[in-house]
């Protein structure tokens, strides 16, 4: 039983991690399209969007590990 208990909090260790990558390389790429698009000199989206996206993840975490 304990092994089972192991490997469902590494499976979801690995689903967070894989989560956050993608996240992170999704909001940059749309980030970087945007400010392209817009023609502005300074990458406003390209650090917005991975700034928010790391917010969003953080609220996530402490809801998740917050005692219930």
């Amino acid at each position: 039983m304990q092994m089972d208990n192991k490997n469902k909090l590494l499976y979801q260790y690995a689903a967070f991690a894989s989560q956050v990558i993608i996240s992170l390389a999704l909001s940059l790429y749309i980030g970087v399209v945007a400010d392209k698009k817009l023609n502005w000199k300074f990458p406003l989206f390209s650090w917005l969007l991975p700034l928010l996206v790391l917010v969003v993840l953080l609220i996530k975490v402490i809801k998740d590990t917050s005692k219930k």
